[in-house]
């Protein structure tokens, strides 16, 4: 096995502070259309989908995120991985759930979160286009939350909240809601981010609890090199990096690069390809 990434802890939990990402596994580039069906053609079955996996594992990055309910695929491409490699992955599961404060609403969402942990899911983090639904500003508070939180322990899961809407992990925080752990979109260029990078930055490190950043690279906008030193050094000890690739050479690259941000050493990369590969300014 290759150098052990370090970990953290969420509610008794171990996991690796890189989280595998999903997106570009499962066709949302952010980019466009183009780029989406480049990715779903290249990942169409489970069996596609093993080395990426594998190359993860080499590093103890045994902690994936995704909206597992969506791709059938990714969680059977899991179980044989696991099965191959002999080794566990922690499954975080970020379902879209009904919230209508109806016996039916109710009802669906308890099935969903159910199905969750079906499919072997440790965490469940109610997606943020259906939690920020709940949001009163006026108040402060995510109204009924803690009705889906129980429904989550209920299910033998652990809670959470994707928090793209800054304000819930304070709001989390203040109004002592069962939530473990959040994420939070976090990147240099402030991609997706509903605030300043500082006024996150600050949201993030006053956090009660262990915080799983999404959007590092800013959906390609950024390089690996500039994306993940920004964020493995702004973060805490106890927070997380979501780092999706789009190939076994990209994990392996990203690792690296994550590796030397935190061991504070320039990394063992190739320098930029060229069609003039001796130029001084390019690096010897």
């Amino acid at each position: 096995m290759s150098v052990a990434f370090p970990r953290t802890e969420v509610a008794g939990v171990s996991l690796s502070r890189m989280v595998i990402g999903t997106n570009w596994l499962l066709g949302w580039s952010h980019t466009g259309a183009a780029a989406d069906k480049m990715i779903t053609n290249k990942y169409d079955g489970k069996e596609t989908m093993y080395t990426i996996l594998e190359a993860y594992l080499e590093y103890g990055i045994d902690t994936i995120m995704a909206p597992f309910g969506h791709s059938q695929n990714l969680v059977a491409a899991i179980k044989d991985v696991e099965q191959r490699t002999g080794r566990p992955m922690i499954m975080i599961d970020t379902p879209s759930i009904n919230v209508d404060d109806t016996q039916s609403g109710r009802r669906e969402a308890e099935a969903v979160i159910r199905a969750c942990a079906s499919r072997g899911s440790k965490f469940c983090l109610i997606h943020h286009t259906s939690v920020e639904q709940l949001v009163n500003k006026n108040k402060g508070i995510i109204d009924r939350l803690d009705d889906y939180t129980k429904m989550i322990r209920d299910a033998g899961l652990i809670p959470g909240l994707s928090a793209h809407m800054p304000e819930l992990i304070p709001y989390s925080d203040d109004n002592g809601y069962d939530v473990e752990t959040y994420i939070q979109i976090y990147n240099c260029m402030g991609f997706l981010m509903q605030v300043e990078v500082e006024s996150v930055a600050r949201m993030i490190h006053n956090a009660k609890k262990p915080v799983m950043t999404i959007k590092a690279m800013a959906a390609g906008r950024v390089t690996p090199y500039v994306g993940l030193n920004f964020s493995w050094n702004t973060l805490r000890d106890s927070d997380m990096v979501t780092v999706g690739s789009f190939s076994p050479d990209e994990v392996h690259e990203d690792v690296e690069i994550s590796l030397a941000a935190l061991e504070r050493r320039f990394p063992n990369m190739e320098k930029r390809s060229s069609p003039v590969s001796n130029q001084t300014a390019l690096g010897k």
